[in-house]
Formats: C-alpha cells, structure tokens, sequence
C-alpha cells in the first residue's frame, strides 16, 4: 500500500488543524502537504511535535512565491516541519496571461530557486492550475515554458485542473512523467453538482478515471507522493475518508 498524504488545505475552513491531524491518523494517513497560510505565525517546532506523536510526516508543502523569494526563511521552515520538496503552487493573479517571453522568464525565475533551495537539501517544483493548458498567442502551452525553465524543475500534477482545462491528463502526465514527483489526487463531479462544494468531488465519485490515473502514475512516472485534495468539502472528514477508501479499494 502506498504512503497517502492530505493537503491541508482541504481543511483551512474547518479548525482546528489538530482535530483533523488525529482524525488524519486514525484514517490510516501517513504524509500532510502544508500550504501558505500554515506557516504565518504558527509554532512550527510545536507542530512537528505534533506530527512526530501522530505517526504523520510533511514531506511537501506548498509556499508561495513571495514567501519563497526569503530563501533562509523558507529553508528553516522546511528543517523545522522535516518538508523535502516545495511545490509553488501558482503566481500572482495579475501574472497568469502573459506570452511565450514572460512565461519563459517566469521559468528561469523558478530555475534559479531551484538552485538556491537544493543549496539547502530541498528539492522544488511547480504545481499546476488550469492556465497554465491555455495556450498563448504561438500556440504555446505556459506548462511547456515554466517546465523548460530547467531540467531540475520538479512538477506535482494537479490532475482535476489538468480536465478542467480541457485537456488530457494521461497525455500530461505521460509528457512529463520524468519530472513528475507528486500529484494531487483530485476529483471533478459532474457537470451541475457540488455546487455548493465548487463542482469538486470525494476521489473515485467523480468524473476522473482514478484507476487508469493511478496505473500510469505509479508505473510510468518518479511520483513519489499522492495527495489528497478537495479546494472546498463541506466536511473535510468525510472527503479525507470516502477517497482513501477509493484508492485503498484500487489496490493502493
């Protein structure tokens, strides 16, 4: 069976985090990914105390690119919670239209954090929405330029988005599978429900072909880490258990 990890994310709406850590745990989860808004202010030595008595580790997190412009700062972070590998998950909203000139930029931007967080022993990569499938005035997809930014550049697969868009997620997934170290484990409900959940779904009671995804991911690619992810449960419990028991039930 595989390590599963839950994006804390999913439970930003409903505190407090350590009611849903145990409940985590008792699941039978393993890993957390962190995201921004954990870290401001936070005890992050009380946290991995936390974490260490739950059985749970933070291999991953996602910090944002302001954030992780203060390298040092975000290094300490990453010793303090034991997180091996920062995926940005996005750029400033005003930041997400630009042409083949400025998404290459925004690659060689990225290249260069990839060399200064590997300086402290941890790796970086990009996490994908849906603009980056929305191609320029070229033709050209913007995942395409922030991924050859560089070789190093690690990507986590945001799948649901990927279907989103429009686009093929096996064909992605396939493109990229040697940059691929981790993805979130997402699902879409169909067209007209879940409204009141933002039209996303408990992993295996959407749309997505869970079963072929995770073939493919664990056979074809470097993905190391699978994480569950819902942008907005109405109960982050039930979402947390109804998804590990669909991968649980694949056989993973």
């Amino acid at each position: 069976m595989l390590d599963l990890s839950y994006q804390l994310y999913s439970a930003r709406n409903s505190p407090p985090l350590g009611d849903h850590l145990r409940s985590l745990a008792k699941l039978g989860y393993t890993q957390v990914e962190g995201y921004g808004g954990l870290y401001a202010g936070a005890d992050l030595a009380a946290l991995r105390r936390e974490l260490d008595s739950l059985g749970l580790t933070m291999p991953t997190a996602h910090i944002g690119l302001a954030q992780l412009e203060d390298v040092a700062a975000a290094a300490k972070i990453c010793a303090t919670l034991g997180i091996k590998v920062i995926y940005c998950p996005a750029p400033p909203a005003d930041q997400r239209s630009g042409g083949d000139a400025e998404w290459k930029a925004f690659g060689a931007k990225l290249a260069k954090l990839v060399d200064s967080y590997a300086r402290h022993g941890v790796g970086f990569g990009w996490h994908n929405h849906d603009f980056e499938f929305k191609a320029t005035a070229s033709g050209a997809m913007p995942l395409d330029l922030i991924l050859g930014g560089s070789p190093s550049l690690q990507w986590e697969a945001d799948v649901a988005w990927i279907k989103i868009a429009g686009q093929d997620p096996l064909r992605w997934i396939e493109k990229f599978a040697d940059r691929l170290t981790a993805v979130h484990v997402k699902d879409v409900a169909p067209a007209g429900e879940a409204k009141d959940e933002d039209g996303w779904a408990d992993v295996g009671h959407g749309t997505l072909n869970w079963a072929a995804l995770m073939k493919t991911l664990t056979t074809k690619t470097k993905c190391k880490y699978f994480v569950m992810e819902h942008d907005n449960p109405s109960d982050p419990r039930r979402f947390a258990e109804r998804s590990l028991k669909s991968l649980r039930a694949m056989g993973y």
